[in-house]
C-alpha cells in the first residue's frame, strides 16, 4: 500500500485529499505548513508527495528544492490554485514531476497519482554487483575483492558504493550520502562523507592521491568514473 504525504495548509482541502486517497486504498500522512512537511517527508520517506505552493513558513517551491537537494527522488505532484504558466514551469524546474491546478477533478487526481507511482515502480532494481578496474563487489554477500584478494569493507563503505552504483555515474551530493547512508536523524557533518571516500580510495584505488574511479565532482559530491 503506497504512502502519500500531503503538504497543504488549508484544512478543508487537506481533509478532502486525505479522504479521497484513503478511499482509493492509499495510506496518507499530512502536514499543514512547508517546514513541517519538509521534516515529515525526510523522516517518513513516502512513496509520493502532494505539495501545495502557497503555504506558511516554506512555500512549495522551497520544499521541493530542499527535497531534491537531499537526494530524495520520490515523485512530487504540485497542487495549487495558481495556474499561470510561470508557476507551472517554476514547479517543474525545481524538481516536481507533475502539476495540477485547483479546483481539480477527483478522478484526474487519482489518475495522476497512479501514473506517477507506476512510473516509479518501473525503475530498475538496485544493482547486486559492482565492478571497476580490478575491483569486484557483491552487495548481496557484502564481499569485496581486488585483484583476486579480499578487501574488508564496513557496512557504511558498502552502502556508499551501492549508492554510487545506483546513481549510474551521476553526481551523488554529500547531503544525499548523509541522508541515505547515515539517516536524517543522526546527520553527521559533511566531512564524514569525505573521510569515508578517502578510506575507500585507500582500499580500492591503485593511487589514492590520483583516483581513477571514485572521483570528486565539482566539489559538490562524488561519482563513479566507470559510468563515463
Amino acid at each position: 500500500m503506497a504512502r502519500i504525504y500531503i503538504i497543504e495548509d488549508e484544512a478543508p482541502m487537506r481533509t478532502v485529499l486525505a479522504d479521497t486517497l484513503r478511499d482509493a486504498g492509499y495510506r496518507t500522512l499530512t502536514a499543514a505548513d512547508g517546514q513541517a512537511g519538509l521534516e515529515g517527508v525526510v523522516a517518513e520517506k513516502p512513496d509520493l508527495v502532494l505539495l501545495d505552493i502557497m503555504m506558511p513558513k516554506l512555500d512549495g517551491f522551497a520544499v521541493c528544492r530542499a527535497l531534491r537537494r537531499l537526494g530524495l527522488k520520490m515523485p512530487i505532484l504540485m497542487l495549487t490554485a495558481r495556474g499561470q504558466m510561470e508557476d507551472k514551469v517554476g514547479g517543474l524546474d525545481c524538481g516536481a514531476d507533475d502539476y495540477l491546478v485547483k479546483p481539480f477533478n477527483r478522478l484526474e487526481l487519482l489518475a495522476r497519482v497512479r501514473a506517477l507511482l507506476r512510473r516509479t515502480g518501473e525503475k530498475a532494481a538496485p544493482p547486486a554487483n559492482l565492478a571497476f578496474g580490478e575491483v569486484c563487489i557483491d552487495f548481496s554477500r557484502g564481499q569485496c575483492r581486488k585483484a583476486g584478494r579480499d578487501v574488508p569493507l564496513t557496512p557504511k563503505e558498502l552502502a556508499i558504493l551501492r549508492l554510487l552504483a545506483e546513481s549510474s555515474g551521476e553526481i551523488v551530493t554529500r547531503e544525499e550520502f548523509l541522508d541515505r547512508v547515515w539517516g536524517y536523524g543522526s546527520y553527521p557533518v559533511t566531512r564524514t562523507v569525505d573521510n569515508h571516500i578517502l578510506r575507500l580510495r585507500q582500499k580500492l584505488e591503485d593511487d589514492p592521491a590520483a583516483p581513477r574511479f571514485l572521483l570528486t565532482a565539482n566539489k559538490a559530491g562524488y561519482r563513479l568514473a566507470e559510468w563515463e
